[in-house]
């Protein structure tokens, strides 16, 4: 097999290019002597509420206990449902079976692989207590027809925007009551993670807005919510050695903090650079038959560039681009739903299922080059007509 050339991702021309602020950032902490939660974090977190618009941003120590957290805060219990959809990362629904809660799959939309709205009121029963809608490669997912169902049948919102950092939601919100706090950001529309009760964000490395170790986030308008999700992540504890309830260990550190802290601060610039990326792929790939583009929706941030490739086996393209250097990755061949460890629990969602057998991820991260985009787009325009 031939070196990879192009990666699915490199992180390496980011960090030349802030090197300086980050390491300035690092020694302050080292100086500070202070390392999990503590005045950087908090600073962080009070940043982080500015520029998306909501009350509270509560660090944690990873996106899946963001996931977990955020359940518990908005009251999850075991033996109740919660709806999701089959296609993302098994985070999404492993958190809804970690807190004892069962997992409600509705399929999704072709176009933007995201939850289906108009599916999932079929699936609501007495149970049914909470919607996990995942804004998918960085498309925000249909929240204004998610929180109107919602609102009509008593359920929370939790956000899963793991992949969807600085991600606007651009559509109508019919319950203005959930968005009080509305945003600064220059489309006009309102951040994923300040339109449900609660919003769950991954720093994992590679991220649109990435840490430097592991990391994570809950954001929410709802004072009660974030008092109990701040007792969740410290042990349970309000007060240190008061225990109110069994809770977790997910302090996000004063180290990951300030890393983040410095990014944030470029988030917009890379994502506008993401969407050119993708624009320029749509631009080039928009003749070669047997690709599918993804849509550039507004506000879309791709944290993917994902195509569906039809009448050609996607496996066999993943590979003959591997051979001719290019890296590509497929998120997610087999649904949540079908993952051994739900296996036979769940009637197949026929969406989902076909696009695992299509979807391809190609490179992209915002520094990435004409020339390069260039190079994967005469290579997969090469295999397919090979293959």
């Amino acid at each position: 097999m031939s070196q990879i050339k192009i990666p699915i991702l490199d992180l390496k021309p980011q960090y030349q290019a802030i090197k300086g602020e980050i390491q300035t950032a690092i020694n302050q902490v080292l100086e500070s002597g202070q390392f999990i939660l503590g005045p950087t974090v908090k600073t962080f977190e009070t940043d982080i509420a500015n520029y998306l618009g909501v009350k509270h941003a509560i660090g944690l120590n990873s996106g899946t206990d963001a996931l977990v957290i955020g359940l518990r805060a908005a009251g999850i219990l075991p033996g109740d449902e919660v709806i999701t959809t089959p296609f993302s990362f098994f985070a999404t629904a492993e958190s809804i079976s970690m807190v004892g809660a069962k997992p409600v799959f509705v399929d999704i939309q072709a176009d933007t692989f995201n939850i289906d709205p108009k599916l999932i009121e079929a699936a609501i029963t007495t149970k049914t207590k909470a919607i996990m809608p995942v804004h998918l490669y960085g498309n925000p997912a249909a929240m204004g027809q998610i929180v109107q169902i919602a609102d009509k049948h008593n359920l929370k919102v939790v956000e899963d925007c793991a992949q969807a950092f600085g991600a606007v939601y651009k559509g109508t919100c019919s319950s203005c009551d959930r968005c009080e706090q509305t945003t600064r950001d220059q489309l006009g529309g309102k951040y994923v993670g300040a339109i449900g009760d609660i919003g769950a964000f991954s720093f994992f490395p590679t991220k649109n807005l990435g840490a430097y170790g592991d990391g994570g986030l809950i954001t929410t308008n709802d004072d009660q919510l974030a008092d109990t999700a701040r007792m969740l992540r410290a042990h349970g504890a309000k007060e240190r050695y008061k225990n109110i309830m069994l809770g977790y260990n997910s302090r996000l550190d004063a180290m990951q903090a300030a890393i983040l802290q410095v990014k944030l601060r470029h988030i917009d610039d890379w994502n506008n650079k993401r969407r050119w990326v993708a624009q320029t792929y749509n631009q080039l790939l928009e003749k070669v038959e047997g690709v599918r583009l993804p849509e550039i929706a507004d506000g879309h941030v791709f944290h993917q560039y994902t195509v569906r490739l039809l009448g050609v086996n996607r496996d066999h393209v993943k590979q003959a681009l591997a051979e001719a250097g290019i890296g590509a990755m497929i998120y997610y061949p087999i649904p949540q739903d079908q993952l051994p460890v739900y296996q036979g629990q769940y009637p197949a969602n026929p969406v989902s299922d076909k696009l695992g057998q299509e979807v391809l991820s190609l490179p992209m991260w915002p520094e990435l080059t004409l020339e390069q985009i260039e190079t994967v787009v005469s290579s997969l325009e090469a295999v397919i007509a090979f293959l």
